[in-house]
């Protein structure tokens, strides 16, 4: 199950996931903070990452490569900002270079820089309830616009991922 919707953050909207996963809480909080399990599920369907860091602490950073089957490759990194043990996750994400500086994205868009992120899970029957928000911080206006204007496209995005991570989650 997936769904999204636009819900106004101040003067903002932010893009709202969700999705149901049939994994308890904790193990769904496990595979989103360790290095081992996040290279075999996060990033979009085909691309393989690797993990260079990953300092779950507030102010710790997941570093991150993906590669493409042909072989580029695009850098991307999690500034952590709040972790909450199995409930809640807070990261700004943004693309990086190979030394985990901030940098803008590889597609000519004018992309936000900054992405702040908050997962939450919530546990019902062993099913847990994945919410991801996201809105652009210390963004310019036409930034903003694009990234309200890429919801459908995260969408798909972030539906593939999820995929992912609830295939990975019955190999688990």
């Amino acid at each position: 199950m997936s769904e999204s919707n636009g819900t106004t953050s101040g003067a903002e909207k932010e893009f709202v996931i969700t999705r149901v996963l049939n994994a308890p809480r904790e193990l769904v909080f496990k595979v989103w903070t360790e290095a081992e399990h996040m290279a075999h599920w996060w990033g979009p369907k085909g691309l393989t990452l690797s993990v260079v860091k990953l300092d779950l602490q507030p102010g710790g950073i997941f570093h991150y490569i993906m590669r493409t089957p042909d072989g580029d490759e695009m850098w991307g990194r999690f500034l952590y900002r709040e972790i909450v043990a199995p409930e809640r996750i807070v990261f700004v994400n943004s693309f990086s270079d190979a030394e985990a500086n901030i940098t803008r994205p590889p597609f000519d868009d004018p992309w936000p820089l900054e992405i702040l992120n908050t997962v939450t899970l919530a546990e019902d029957n062993g099913k847990t309830t994945l919410t991801l928000k996201s809105s652009p911080i210390n963004a310019t206006a036409e930034e903003v616009q694009v990234f309200q204007a890429g919801f459908d496209s995260m969408e798909q995005g972030y539906g593939g991922t999820f995929d992912q991570l609830s295939e990975y989650l019955e190999k688990v």
